[in-house]
């Protein structure tokens, strides 16, 4: 749904892909593997943004990827990621890793617990080159972050503590108590996606929802103000 008013591309939850395998209920922001929409087919370099929901002991094989940055941001559960380059790591709520495929690389990502669900979010962007040596990183919240209303989680150049990605993209964080507000500054040429996990927010006079993505090219002073406790990802890419 295009709101011009407002220089805001909204995509309501309700609108995305579904695929419910039984082990695995996901929801298509984007046009992915069996869902195809030729109108959703990404935002600049973002290509995938699957919500996903595994089952107690369920996960998804071994399986090859390449030429895709491809990133995991836990919501409920216990994420375990192994992959060819030796990584073995269990992942908790509000940690993030991050795999750039490069040339090439087999992974699997498994939910180890036989009792309680996996809720992740799945996102995949494109690299900056292809063929790129593979590697891994990751970003885990300090204390002092836990709460914080904007966190930068994801950048070129890892500053601040922040996962690598291959790409000129700065993804952050935003966790919201009703009533809180954050800006965001979007720079000329650069394009911002919201993408809000759980919670309800207004983002420039829009209310967005939980699964609710909204993008816009427009430059200036973004400002998020939430109604309920909140929780998003926010990519500002080139």
């Amino acid at each position: 749904m295009k709101t011009t008013m407002t220089e805001l591309n909204i995509r309501r939850a309700d609108e995305r892909g579904h695929a419910d395998h039984g082990w695995l209920n996901s929801h298509h922001t984007f046009s992915f593997a069996d869902y195809y929409d030729p109108a959703q087919m990404g935002f600049r370099s973002l290509r995938v943004i699957n919500d996903d929901r595994v089952t107690p002991g369920q996960g998804f094989g071994t399986h090859p990827h390449r030429d895709m940055e491809i990133f995991s941001y836990v919501l409920e559960g216990t994420l375990e990621h192994k992959d060819s380059m030796g990584n073995g790591r269990q992942l908790k709520p509000g940690q993030i890793q991050l795999m750039s495929a490069g040339r090439g690389i087999t992974h699997s990502e498994f939910n180890p617990s036989q009792n309680e669900g996996l809720h992740f979010l799945q996102i995949w962007i494109e690299p900056r080159e292809r063929g790129l040596t593979p590697s891994y990183t990751e970003w885990h919240p300090k204390p002092e972050q836990a709460d914080a209303a904007k966190v930068l989680v994801i950048s070129p150049d890892g500053r601040d503590g922040s996962a690598t990605i291959h790409q000129d993209a700065d993804i952050y964080r935003i966790r919201l108590k009703p009533g809180q507000t954050v800006t965001h500054q979007l720079k000329r040429g650069r394009g911002v996606w919201l993408h809000i996990a759980e919670g309800v927010l207004s983002f420039r006079g829009v209310e967005l929802t939980t699964g609710d993505g909204a993008s816009t090219e427009q430059p200036g002073t973004l400002t998020l103000t939430a109604t309920r406790p909140t929780e998003a990802i926010l990519f500002d890419l080139k």
